[in-house]
C-alpha cells in the first residue's frame, strides 16, 4: 500500500520530474535524489521568500516616502508657525506703540486739563469779584438816586419858598442870597450825580456782557473737557481691557493682584485723593470727581501693567520652536512607564534664545540631575520658573531678571532625547499647567 507521500510524489512527477545530483570521487561515485515533491517544496520555500523580500523592500521603501513626506510637512508647518508668530510679533509692537501714543496723548491732555482748570479757577474769581463790584455798584447808584430825589425835593421846597416871598426884599435879602447859593450848590450836585449814574449803569452794562460772555467760554471749556475726559476714558480702557483679560486668563484675581501690588509699591505720597479745589460750581465738582476717577483708573493700569510684567506671563523661547510635550501624564520617553511630565517641553534649534518670561529673581543656576543645566527664578506671589536642558546659562544666582531677558540658550543637557527646553511653573512649590500662562500672554506681548 502506498503513503501519501508517494501519491503526492507521482502526481507532481508528471509536471517535475524526478531529477538526479552525482558527485564523483576517485574511487566511488554518489547521487542525490530530488523527488518531485522536494522540488516543489523548495520552488515553494524560494517563491516565499521572493514574495517576503518584495514585500519588505516595497514596506521600508514606503516607510522612507512618508518619512520624507512627514520632514516637509513639518518644515511647511514649521515656516507658517513662524510666519504666525512674526505676525504675532508685528501685532504685539503695534499694541505697544499704540498703548505709548495712547499714553503720550494721555499726558499731554492731562496738562492741557490742568491748565484748562486754572483758567476755570481764574475765570470764576473773576467773575465773582465782577458779581461783588456790580453789587456795590448798584447799592451806590440805589444811594445816589435817593440823594438825587432828596435834593430835588428840597429844590422844589427852595423854590416854593422863594415864590411865597412879597415884598420885603430888604429884609429878607440875606436869606434869599443864601437860598441861590444852596440852589447853586444842589444843582451841581444834581449833575454830578446823574452823571455817576449814567457811568454806574454804562458799568454795570458792560459787568452783564464781560459775565455772559465768561459764562459761555466757561461752558464751551467744560464740553471740551467732558470730551477730553471721554477719549482718556477710552484710551484707558483699551489700555486696561487686555491686562485685566491677561490676568483672568491666568486664573489670577485681578482685584486682589492689584490690592497687593499696591501695597508692596506704595512708594511715597500716599494714594490718589481728590484736588483740592475752592468754587462752589457744580461744574468745577463734577470735573474734580471725574479727574478723580480717571486717575484711580490710570493707576489700576500702572499697577495692572507692573503685576503682569512681574508674573511669568509670556513665551520662554525667542526664535523658532514646536510643541513636543505637554503637562499630564505620558509615557516616558527614556525606559518607558507612565510617569507625570510637570512641564512643557518646545524644541528647537541648539542655542534659541531663552528668556525670562516674567520679573524676578535668579534663585539657582547651574546643573541638578536630570534637568542638566537649570534655572530657577522666583516671582511674585509665590510663582517660580524652571528653565531646564540648557546648553548655556547667562545669569548667576541671585541676580535680578526682567521680562524678555536672554537668559541661557536651547541645548540637550541632563536627561533629554534631543535639543529643546523643559520649561515648568510653580506656585508655593507645587507644579502647574504653564499652558495657560503663556497663553495669556496674547492678550498683551
Amino acid at each position: 500500500m502506498t503513503g501519501p507521500f508517494e501519491k503526492l510524489n507521482a502526481l507532481l512527477a508528471r509536471h517535475v520530474p524526478e531529477q538526479r545530483i552525482y558527485m564523483r570521487t576517485e574511487r566511488t561515485t554518489r547521487y542525490f535524489r530530488a523527488t518531485p515533491l522536494m522540488q516543489a517544496t523548495a520552488g515553494l520555500l524560494i517563491t516565499v521568500g521572493v514574495c517576503w523580500s518584495v514585500i519588505a523592500t516595497s514596506a521600508l521603501l514606503i516607510d522612507h516616502i512618508s518619512a520624507r513626506s512627514d520632514t516637509k510637512q513639518a518644515e511647511v508647518l514649521q515656516r507658517a508657525y513662524e510666519a504666525r508668530l512674526n505676525e504675532l510679533s508685528q501685532e504685539r509692537d503695534q499694541r505697544a506703540l499704540e498703548t505709548q501714543t495712547a499714553q503720550d496723548r494721555f499726558y499731554i491732555a492731562l496738562e492741557q486739563i490742568s491748565l484748562q482748570q486754572s483758567e476755570l479757577l481764574q475765570a470764576e474769581e473773576e467773575r465773582r469779584e465782577l458779581a461783588t463790584g456790580l453789587d456795590i455798584m448798584q447799592k451806590k447808584l440805589q444811594a445816589a438816586i435817593k440823594e438825587r430825589d432828596q435834593a430835588q425835593k428840597q429844590s422844589d421846597s427852595i423854590l416854593a419858598e422863594m415864590q411865597a416871598v412879597t415884598g420885603s426884599l430888604s429884609t429878607k435879602l440875606g436869606g434869599a442870597q443864601d437860598n441861590e447859593e444852596t440852589l447853586e450848590h444842589m444843582t451841581r450836585a444834581l449833575k454830578s450825580t446823574v452823571a455817576q449814574r449814567d457811568n454806574l449803569e454804562t458799568t454795570a452794562t458792560e459787568l452783564y456782557s464781560q459775565m455772559a460772555k465768561m459764562s459761555n467760554e466757561q461752558l464751551l471749556q467744560q464740553q471740551q473737557n467732558a470730551r477730553i475726559f471721554s477719549n482718556l476714558e477710552q484710551a484707558v480702557n483699551v489700555t486696561l481691557g487686555p491686562l485685566e483679560k491677561a490676568l483672568s486668563n491666568a486664573g489670577m484675581n485681578t482685584d486682589a493682584l492689584i490690592k497687593d501690588m499696591r501695597k508692596s509699591y506704595s512708594g511715597s505720597g500716599g494714594p490718589l485723593t481728590a484736588l483740592s479745589i475752592s468754587t462752589k460750581g457744580d461744574a468745577a465738582t463734577a470735573l474734580s470727581a471725574d479727574t478723580v476717577k480717571l486717575f484711580e483708573r490710570l493707576d489700576r493700569v500702572g499697577l495692572a501693567k507692573l503685576a503682569v510684567e512681574k508674573l511669568p506671563l509670556a513665551f520662554p523661547v525667542r526664535g523658532g520652536y514646536r510643541h513636543t510635550s505637554g503637562y499630564g501624564y505620558r509615557r516616558d520617553p527614556k525606559n518607558g512607564g507612565r510617569r507625570l511630565h510637570k512641564g512643557h517641553d518646545l524644541a528647537g534649534a541648539r542655542g534659541t534664545a531663552i528668556v525670562a518670561t516674567g520679573d524676578g529673581v535668579v534663585t539657582f543656576a547651574g546643573r541638578q540631575s536630570g534637568y542638566g543645566k537649570l534655572i530657577k527664578i522666583r516671582h511674585i506671589n509665590g510663582f517660580e520658573t524652571y528653565y531646564a536642558h540648557l546648553n548655556r546659562i547667562r545669569v548667576k544666582a541671585g541676580q535680578r531678571v526682567s521680562r524678555g531677558e536672554r537668559i541661557g540658550d536651547m541645548g540637550n543637557t541632563g536627561r533629554s532625547t534631543g535639543v529643546h527646553l523643559h520649561y515648568e511653573v510653580r506656585i508655593n512649590g507645587n507644579a502647574v499647567n504653564p499652558s495657560k500662562y503663556m497663553k495669556a500672554s496674547r492678550n498683551v506681548f
